[in-house]
């Protein structure tokens, strides 16, 4: 989950792919775009999926000045967070299709793995989604993912606004550590009821001769943070400079 919030905010793993971002690398080997029919279906699968985000965040605020607190805002968009974050499974389509040109297993990790922490933990450990961790990753993710389809959005249109490029390479800076944050917490607040339950594991004996434990599969997941995050977050850093930097150096030759 660490990898996907990371390279999510670097890589065109949506529906624009590294088409919306062909202008940013500037290589000398261009690949070709998606044909008129392909790009009128990803222009409209971003808008679908920016509005679709827009929903969450208007339903965050709304569910925040009804209430008057912060507390348990899950449960106000709880719907439409399952269904549009499910959703973004069709960008492993786009890719195994060709449409996109980006990596089938680096997009159906960074999809799966924001996939698996809505089901797995928060959808079935029901007694973590009263917690604040929850909403710290669900306002991570929905800021992200506004700015991310809008983005490619513009960008299939070729024409893109200096301020949301600029918003896509930069509030990551924050965004990411603050995601990050919130799955971890999430996942370790999911732990003593997962081992409480023995929720998705498998003991011995059975006629399998195989056991599986999901309480340590979710240490694990938290230990994979470790050496991901620096990695991951500096690598974005690196990128922002030479996208930026790229654009300032191409309007001072307009």
């Amino acid at each position: 989950m660490a990898a996907a919030a990371a390279t999510a905010a670097t890589k065109g793993n949506g529906g624009g792919g590294c088409r919306a971002g062909g202008g940013e690398a500037g290589g000398a080997r261009k690949k070709r775009g998606p044909g008129p029919l392909a790009t009128a279906y990803l222009v409209i699968y971003n808008v679908v999926m920016t509005a679709g985000w827009l929903v969450i965040a208007v339903g965050l605020v709304r569910a925040y000045l009804a209430k008057g607190s912060y507390h348990s805002l899950y449960y106000s968009i709880e719907k439409p967070l399952k269904f549009f974050q499910t959703g973004a499974l069709l960008e492993i389509i786009h890719c195994a299709v060709g449409i996109v040109p980006s990596s089938v297993v680096l997009t159906s990790f960074q999809v799966m793995s924001r996939v698996f922490l809505i089901w797995a933990v928060t959808h079935s450990v029901k007694e973590v989604q009263s917690e604040d961790s929850v909403l710290l990753f669900v306002i991570a993710w929905t800021i992200t993912e506004i700015i991310r389809y809008s983005f490619y959005t513009f960008s299939l249109l070729n024409h893109l606004p200096y301020l949301i490029k600029w918003a896509r390479y930069t509030l990551f800076i924050v965004l990411y550590p603050m995601g990050v944050s919130g799955e971890l917490l999430t996942i370790y607040a999911a732990l003593p009821f997962v081992r409480q339950a023995g929720l998705y594991s498998i003991s011995l004996p059975n006629k399998y001769n195989f056991s599986f434990d999901y309480y340590a599969f979710l240490i694990l997941i938290m230990i994979s943070y470790i050496p991901l995050f620096p990695q991951l977050y500096f690598h974005m850093i690196h990128q922002r400079r030479k996208v930026l930097s790229h654009t300032e150096e191409h309007k001072k030759f307009e």
